[in-house]
Formats: C-alpha cells, structure tokens, sequence
C-alpha cells in the first residue's frame, strides 16, 4: 500500500518524469496550504468573520486545506461547461443555462432531432510517455543499457569448470516501485581518474549526463580454485540498445589518479527479442590486471587490501564508433568484501549539483 505522498510523486514521475520525494511532496503541500490560508484571510473583512474561519482553519491538515471546500467560494451549481462559442441550433442559448438535474430525468423533454454542423475538433495530442522503468534504476542511458558484468576466474578441471567471480553484475527485472538510484557528486571522484583529454572531468561536461554512473564493488578474493597454467582470466559483459550502431569499449585501469593501461574493444549490434544487444564474451584479463590481483591476495590482512584498493579506480567509456557520442560512462571503486555471499556491488548517478 501506498501512502498520500507517495501516490503524488508516482503520479509526478507517471505525468513528467521529475522525480519527487515524499518529503518534498509533503514540504510543497504545506507551502501551498500557507499560501490558501493567506489568499482566503485577504478576501475576509469582518474580524469575527475571520476568527471564525481561521477556528475552522486550524483543525483542517495542510492537504485538507489545499483541496478543502471551505477554502472555495460557494456555489449551488457548477458553472455550465460549454464547448462552442455561439449557440448550437436547437440548443439553448447563452440566457438558457442548463442547471444539472434540475428537473427529474422522467419529465425531460426528448430532443428534437435537428441537422448540427459539428466543428471539427483538433488533433489530440499525444499522452506524455513515462521513461522505461529501467532507466533511473540501473545502469543506463536513453540509447544504451549495461545488463551484465563480470569479471572472473575460471580453470578447467576434467571433466568440469570452475569459476569464481571477482565481482559481477547480474540482470535484473526492476519495477516502478523500486527506488531509483542514488546520486553522487560527480566532482568528489575527480582526483581518481586521469585529468587529461578523455577523462572523467573532461567527458562527463561534455555529456550526456544522464550516462554517468559509479559502481562500488566489493570485490570476492577468497578464491580456493587452483590457479594453474589452464586458469583464464576473464571479462564479459552485455549490453542492449536502441540503434543499428558500432560500439567502442574503452577500459582504462587508473592507480592513483593516473592512467596505467587502457584496453579498446569493438562491438557490432544483433538483433535479437526487438532489441539491439552488444556481447563482449570472456574478453581475456590484461596481464596488469592479473598480476594486480596475485599481488592483492597475497596480502596478509583485507585492511591492507583496502589501503590498495582505494587508489585502484577502472574508468569504462562506451561510445558511439562512428560519432564518438558517449553512450554509458561508468566509474569503478573497489573495496574486499567481507560478505559469505561473495561479491557485491552498489550503483550511483554521478550528477553535478
């Protein structure tokens, strides 16, 4: 069930695709209380009058107040709604003002059927169309959506393959009811990543800004799968988008704000369920990486491992190959997990207030 305030700011999002909190649907119903009480304390004379009224006022709450008919001047009927301006033939004119049951309906005349020239009526316009429910509630923009990540080990142990996952981001199915993501200062990471031409600061004022995203993981070190010379250390993920387009997945590994090594990938468009979906299947992991890793783990103590990870940042930029347009912008910050589910993962928008 949903309370008052709720209903408002799903029906605010339904309607124009702001997003509102309850907090502050319920901050602008007080505001706009205030200001009914002030408009109907002018339109009162009489000081008892008045007394009276702001009596009645007080025991009303602010949305009672704004939508109260005590607050409204009274009147026996509603006014006539007309849709024409000049009398219809055989209608009543202007001085003929129907008054809603105003008389039973078994004593009303029968309409003498006379010819009306009907106006034609204007081209409705289209219903404002709410944003896919997937768009402020997980990774992706209005041309691209980032369904899975994973980044993993995996050996070949006759006659089966082990694989364990460093961290991952599985598909989901969200609903309008989910809450929609959490935002971050896009300038609080800035000094994680390369300053220079193509970097964070530089793409995200070039925009769009709805494709900006960080990613915390909390990544899963506790392998116990034998690291021999079959192991293979892999990257996969899976996108789905809405154009015919090639795209250009850029991967730079920062430590310390600075760049370390970058890998650029390409990715043609398939056509599969309606949608157009981007597949980079167990991308081998660059030797960086793989060492970083052996090196992380060797580590006596996850404090330790931490102290590393937070200035060990990945930047990911994926983008139109022929326009350059940035398509998905994500930002990756790490921590060990200390979870018996393995690893986890929260996603934020980066915004710049």
């Amino acid at each position: 069930m949903y309370g008052r305030n709720e209903l408002i700011a799903r029906y605010i999002k339904l309607r124009t695709g702001k997003t509102r909190t309850r907090k502050q649907v319920s901050s602008h119903i007080q505001v706009l209380a205030r200001k009914r009480v002030r408009e109907y304390q002018a339109g009162i004379k009489d000081q008892v009058s008045k007394d009276k009224a702001l009596q009645t006022v007080a025991n009303l709450s602010s949305a009672q107040i704004v939508s109260a008919s005590v607050m409204k001047p009274q009147t026996p009927f509603p006014p006539p709604v007309r849709f024409w301006p000049s009398p219809i033939p055989g209608q009543p004119g202007h001085s003929q003002d129907i008054k809603p049951f105003a008389q039973p309906y078994s004593t009303l005349a029968a309409p003498v059927p006379t010819p009306i020239n009907y106006e034609p009526l204007p081209t409705p316009r289209p219903a404002a169309i709410a944003a896919p429910v997937w768009q402020d509630r997980t990774i992706a923009s209005e041309k691209l959506r980032l369904l899975e990540y994973s980044a993993f080990l995996e050996t070949q142990r006759e006659p089966d393959t082990y694989k364990h996952l460093f961290v991952h981001i599985g598909q989901s199915n969200p609903g309008y009811s989910d809450p929609v993501l959490e935002s971050v200062d896009v300038r609080q990471i800035y000094d994680k990543f390369p300053e220079k031409k193509g970097g964070l600061k530089e793409l995200y004022e070039k925009g769009p800004h709805n494709a900006f995203f960080l990613v915390k993981f909390w990544a899963d070190l506790s392998s116990d799968v034998e690291e021999g010379s079959g192991a293979f250390y892999g990257v996969s993920s899976q996108y789905s988008g809405t154009e015919n387009i090639t795209i250009s997945v850029s991967t730079k590994v920062c430590s310390f704000g600075k760049q370390v090594v970058e890998k650029v990938e390409t990715e043609y468009a398939r056509m599969e369920g309606g949608k157009y979906m981007f597949r980079i299947h167990r991308s081998p992991m660059c030797e960086y990486m793989i060492n970083f890793i052996h090196k992380l783990k060797h580590l006596p103590e996850k404090y330790m491992m931490n102290s590393v990870l937070e200035n060990f940042t990945i930047l990911q930029v994926v983008s139109n190959r022929e326009t350059q347009e940035t398509l998905l912008c994500i930002a990756f910050v790490f921590e060990v997990s200390t979870s018996e589910h393995g690893a986890q993962y929260h996603v934020y928008r980066l915004v710049k207030d």
